[in-house]
């Protein structure tokens, strides 16, 4: 009886000091940084951006009735950023398949310009209407929702392909896309400061030699 009670607080102090030096060391754990932070991941996904860069500056001058450059430009960016994730998140795979619809929606964007019959106008205007009075009837129904529900499901709709995530899944997926989403600012911020220094240094050597030119 007396070495059971005699190693019972023993055990306890050991178990208590293991705990200790698990909460000392998940910090250290959590204090990695993120692979949008590595030089690696910085290099690939800069790449992958001028490459997606020209190919919208070779299909606009050939396409005329394509998206404005700026939404292009955009769109390009976040599909460079999803091949760069390489599919392995919920967003990137949303992100890769909505580039996949738009490209078969500009392959199809002549037949939708084609003007419509008096019963499709009708028929879409009947949808509409539908489509309506079911996000309000959805809107009323999740006045009940719990606060935190609701802003699970607003912070889904934001991340690209979260919407019916588990909570722990939805935070884990929104935490890589902030992060990759800030390495896509430094890249482009690094890229714009450097077109902009190329372009200056162009037209001060082009007045330059303007200048110095016999009159």
């Amino acid at each position: 009886m007396s070495s059971t009670s005699s190693s019972t607080p023993a055990a306890e102090v050991e178990e208590r000091g293991r705990k200790r030096k698990r909460a000392e060391s998940a910090p250290e754990a959590d204090a990695q940084p993120s692979k949008w932070r590595k030089r690696r991941e910085h290099e690939i996904y800069s790449s992958k951006l001028l490459e997606a860069i020209r190919l919208v500056r070779a299909g606009s001058s050939a396409a005329a009735g394509g998206p404005p450059r700026g939404r292009a430009v955009r769109e390009a960016a976040d599909r460079a950023l999803a091949v760069a994730a390489r599919g392995s998140t919920h967003w990137s795979r949303a992100i890769l398949a909505s580039s996949h619809r738009r490209r078969l929606q500009s392959v199809h964007r002549a037949r939708l310009r084609a003007p419509a019959s008096p019963s499709k106008r009708h028929g879409a205007a009947t949808s509409a209407c539908a489509s309506a009075s079911a996000s309000t009837t959805a809107a009323g129904h999740g006045s009940g929702t719990p606060p935190l529900a609701r802003r699970a499901r607003m912070l889904g709709r934001l991340v690209p392909g979260c919407r019916k995530l588990s909570f722990p899944t939805l935070l884990d997926e929104t935490t890589d896309y902030i992060e990759a989403l800030h390495m896509q600012i430094r890249v482009m911020t690094a890229l714009t400061e450097a077109l902009s220094a190329i372009s200056g240094a162009g037209s001060s050597s082009s007045g330059a030699g303007s200048s110095s030119s016999p009159a």
